[in-house]
């Protein structure tokens, strides 16, 4: 199967470097008020354990923007063969150092390099965002091609018409990056156009999120 190279967003060094620099206190937050941890949430954990029942037979999963790496573990503990993989050194240094039983790797979702059904499952969970709209329907793409027939690709993102341009997050850290903000109809659409089937689809009003939120699951075809 040919697929179509995955352009390399300009800013992708600078994306890099900004979650470099919230790393730290993105991790105290997590660990020192549980935002962030899905155990939390009980639609959030709701969603990944029917997510994660679902692929646990068909074969490894990829949380891919895993940050340091709560919901990877959450998964492992769930019986999964979860690994994850982040744009951001630091966020991977937090999350080797949090979970050791875990694997983890520094790494793009623009360049995964992923084999053709080599996966159950692959995650999107809030860190597809930052990539440009030309760029997000090639790495969904890349990521049906690598599921496994019944493998599924759950996708967790922020809701809304218009693109942010953030200079600062996690307690005034000077970042630069723009999210991208879709509607679930959008979302929808492009793994359709991936290849994919929507199953799932959980909507959060903005006061039981960061924002109004979206979560989408959608399943590569059985046959």
């Amino acid at each position: 199967m040919s697929l179509q190279p995955i352009p390399q967003p300009a800013d992708l060094d600078v994306v890099r470097a900004s979650y470099d620099r919230v790393a730290d206190n993105y991790v105290e937050m997590v660990t020192t008020t549980g935002i962030g941890d899905i155990r939390t949430h009980p639609w959030l954990k709701a969603a990944m354990d029917a997510f994660a029942s679902t692929v646990v037979s068909i074969g490894p999963v990829l949380d891919v923007g895993c940050g340091p790496g709560t919901v990877t573990a959450y998964l492992a503990e769930q019986g999964l063969d979860a690994s994850g993989v982040d744009l951001s050194p630091r966020m991977i240094e937090h999350a080797r150092r949090l979970h050791p039983q875990c694997t983890f790797a520094v790494g793009s979702a623009t360049d995964l390099d992923l084999a053709e059904a080599s996966l159950g499952g692959v995650l999107g969970w809030w860190s597809l965002f930052n990539l440009p709209r030309n760029v997000l329907p090639v790495v969904l793409a890349s990521f049906a091609a690598a599921l496994r027939p019944g493998g599924q690709l759950i996708i967790a993102t922020h809701v809304g018409d218009n693109d942010v341009d953030r200079i600062e997050a996690y307690n005034g850290v000077p970042v630069r990056w723009t999210t991208y903000q879709w509607q679930p109809e959008q979302l929808a659409d492009l793994v359709r156009e991936a290849g994919l089937s929507p199953v799932a689809d959980l909507r959060l009003p903005a006061d039981q999120a960061s924002g109004a939120a979206a979560v989408l699951v959608a399943q590569k075809d059985k046959s």
